[in-house]
């Protein structure tokens, strides 16, 4: 995919948006002040808030297509206290923690800690969501079910890519519900990026019978 990466410089911190990323969940346009305005050029001006006013906002952004970068010794984005996956209903799985994600590229600092992963199997953008699920009529709630075996480590959270199967998580993980309910935790999974799994968001071998490719 063709770089879309656009930097917009502040005094005190400069904000990226990497546009290979953003699914347009709205969180920077809906924010309640004027780091970013639609219609304005530039789009973003982060001298027109404070710069902890700048950072609430893109560390808002559930895809990682905002990351800024702080100057003169300012706060940079912390991994939040655990890492989380959350299951989007009939959408993609937004992972937040410290993470460390297979494709992930050198200039998406936001990766490290945000990011939206295809769960359907038909994002042209691979493993991120590129809100393909929409178009394709992918239908799941965003039930967990398992409960997996328990862990209570902190660390980074490896994220790596079966070929052509499932997403493969190693480090401590608590896996959310759509409905907001902690519900696995533990240190591995392996969850479905088919969109064909009878146990989502669990990997069941359903990827084999459908032919599922990684690009």
């Amino acid at each position: 995919m063709a770089t879309k990466l656009k930097t917009y410089p502040g005094q005190d911190i400069d904000v990226t948006w990497d546009g290979r990323l953003c699914i347009h969940i709205g969180e920077c346009g809906r924010a309640n002040n004027d780091l970013f305005v639609t219609g304005r050029d530039p789009w973003c001006a982060p001298d027109e808030v404070g710069a902890d006013d700048a950072r609430q906002v893109v560390e808002r952004c559930p895809s990682g297509a905002l990351a800024y970068s702080a100057k003169n010794g300012g706060a940079t984005e912390a991994a939040p206290d655990g890492n989380r996956v959350f299951v989007a209903n009939h959408g993609p799985l937004y992972l937040r923690g410290d993470l460390d994600i297979e494709g992930a590229g050198d200039d998406q600092p936001g990766l490290t800690r945000r990011a939206a992963l295809c769960r359907c199997g038909q994002s042209k953008n691979k493993p991120f969501c590129d809100n393909s699920h929409e178009a394709a009529g992918f239908a799941d709630r965003g039930a967990v079910g398992a409960t997996g075996p328990g862990s209570t480590a902190s660390g980074k959270l490896s994220v790596t890519l079966a070929n052509n199967g499932p997403l493969l998580l190693d480090g401590p993980v608590t896996i959310v519900s759509a409905g907001g309910v902690p519900t696995f935790r533990g240190d591995k999974a392996a969850l479905c990026r088919c969109g064909q799994s009878k146990n989502k968001p669990f990997c069941d071998g359903s990827h084999k019978a459908a032919g599922f490719r990684s690009t």
